[in-house]
């Protein structure tokens, strides 16, 4: 019954929300209106999100496909607030997390064990509803609410049931918010995408909350070295504390880092991770692998239409490129057990949190991410 009056009696709410009205624009707090969720959709009342560096990147118009204005935000934690029809799995009052890798669990990606790309990311746009019409309104305007279908920087959202996994009731959502992207991101980079191995060594290219994330999980793996990589050298304290044995910055050195790095361990690594966007750090990071049978992942997204010019010896002699889209992970039956995973104690994010503000002061939060003096800033609503 409860379920049942949710869906009859949802109405307009009219909320703050983090406003973007064109590129390279500030965010402006706006009150919007928020419409009910539609078939198969769950309004979400936000508790908690963090800033990522994809955020930014739309800020700054370094992404295809953002319709302005938009809401952006994407990694979050919240709370149902009520669902529409067709929606038989969550209730109002559950703790959830919103997807921006979706996990319909019918298209042939979702139903092939090898990838979690799952084909609603790349065949539909996510700046809509899957029904091409949005639930915000702004000043009379139209606010194409649906950054990668999720615009966490809103005190309600509209989200895919796809892309919506209800997590543990106990789990603190300040933490939360993480699984929404950059943890999973980078540990399962290591452990789905690389698949280190115990004994072996690892690069890791960029120590924010991704590459962070990364270095755990090369040690949760096993390796026997981690060689954490950054021009910021404020950051290399917490990379050991998470597990890198050696932190090295490019600008302590004369010649190209991966020949540094290739100096360092006799042949190279066994496994690198970009967690930059850079084309060239992505090159570097192939480079400064083992000959034969080393392993490079892009994490990392490089603005659009960007391009990378290499060696093709590097591959044929045997190394592996590869991409990574969260962590490898399918969305919505992993993140549940990765947030057990945390409340288990079987690895720490804690740690990734380097600053907490109110949700009205976002735009600080986009300075301390640029300014490279946040590892992760969570807003809270």
């Amino acid at each position: 019954m409860c379920h049942l009056l949710c869906v009859i009696f949802s109405k307009v709410i009219k909320c703050k929300a983090a406003v973007t009205w064109g590129k390279h624009q500030p965010l402006s707090i706006e009150e919007v209106e928020v419409q009910p969720p539609g078939f198969r959709e769950v309004r979400v009342k936000m508790v908690a999100t963090g800033i990522c560096r994809t955020d930014d990147h739309a800020l700054h118009g370094d992404m295809s496909n953002i319709n302005y204005p938009v809401i952006l935000g994407h990694e979050g934690a919240g709370i149902v607030e009520s669902v529409g029809e067709g929606v038989n799995d969550l209730n109002p009052g559950d703790k959830v997390i919103p997807l921006c890798i979706p996990q319909c669990g019918q298209c042939c990606s979702c139903l092939n064990p090898h990838t979690n790309c799952c084909l609603k990311t790349h065949s539909e746009p996510q700046n809509t509803m899957p029904d091409k019409t949005t639930r915000f309104s702004c000043k009379g305007k139209v606010v194409y609410l649906h950054f990668l279908w999720t615009s966490t920087f809103s005190e309600y959202t509209v989200v895919p049931v796809d892309a919506v996994a209800k997590i543990d009731d106990k789990a603190p959502m300040d933490k939360a918010c993480l699984f929404g992207c950059g943890f999973p991101t980078g540990y399962g980079a290591a452990i789905n995408i690389a698949k280190v191995e115990p004994g072996t060594t690892c690069a890791v290219f960029g120590l924010g909350a991704i590459g962070l994330s990364a270095i755990i999980g090369c040690k949760v793996s096993g390796a026997s070295r981690i060689i954490a990589i950054d021009i910021n050298s404020s950051k290399f304290e917490k990379a050991k504390l998470f597990g890198a044995t050696d932190c090295i910055n490019p600008k302590d050195f004369s010649k190209p880092i991966q020949e540094v790095i290739i100096e360092m361990t006799g042949h190279g690594v066994h496994y690198s991770f970009e967690c930059i966007g850079s084309t060239d750090i992505m090159k570097s990071a192939l480079e400064c692998t083992q000959l034969g049978y080393g392993i490079s992942v892009i994490i990392g997204g490089a603005p659009a239409n960007s391009h990378i010019t290499f060696d093709p010896y590097l591959l044929f002699t045997g190394r592996t490129w590869k991409g990574c889209i969260f962590g490898g992970w399918k969305s919505k039956e992993c993140v549940p057990k990765l947030v057990s995973d945390y409340l288990a104690n079987k690895f720490n994010v804690d740690g990734l949190v380097s600053h907490t503000l109110p949700f009205n002061r976002i735009n600080e939060g986009f300075e301390l991410l640029e300014s490279g003096k946040s590892i992760r800033t969570i807003l809270l609503f």
